[in-house]
Formats: C-alpha cells, sequence, structure tokens
C-alpha cells in the first residue's frame, strides 16, 4: 500500500519525465514501462533524471546508484527515490 508521501513522489516523477521526455508524454507511457529500452532516455537524460532527483528530493547520489535498473521505469525511479529517503 501507498503512503500519500509515496504518490507525491511518483506523481512528481511522473510529470518530471512526460516534461522532460516528450515522447514518453506522447506515447502515454504506464508507470511500468521501459524508458531505457523505448529509447525513451538515453545516457544524457539519465544525468537530467539525477540532477531532478538530487534537486527535487534533496538525495545526494552515488556511483554505485546509477545503475541501470534504477533508472529503467518511473516505478523504478519511485522505488529508488523512496529507498534512498528513508
Amino acid at each position: 500500500m501507498q503512503t500519500i508521501d509515496d504518490l507525491t513522489v511518483r506523481e512528481s516523477i511522473r510529470a518530471f519525465v512526460y516534461e522532460q521526455f516528450p515522447l514518453a508524454r506522447q506515447q502515454q507511457l504506464s508507470d511500468d514501462a521501459s524508458l531505457l529500452q523505448n529509447g525513451l532516455i538515453d545516457s544524457l537524460g539519465t544525468l537530467d533524471v539525477v540532477a531532478y532527483i538530487e534537486t527535487e528530493f534533496d538525495l545526494i547520489l552515488d556511483d554505485e546508484d546509477l545503475v541501470s535498473d534504477n533508472f529503467e521505469s518511473i516505478d523504478k525511479l519511485v522505488e529508488f527515490v523512496i529507498s534512498k529517503r528513508v
């Protein structure tokens, strides 16, 4: 079960992805769809996501956080951010 905080994180990340990556919005991407395999986010896009996460959620990401699994989908990004906030 998600808490309100989890939902806020999800809505924030989804809004960022849809704004920053127009193809995601055009395809009305589901939260579990692969951002990487669908070619919506490349290596530069990943850097944009990292900067957003660090700024929006006041987190500092380490090198070991920068694995593709954490950036695979909106769902994975939400899980990752929530795990870092604990």
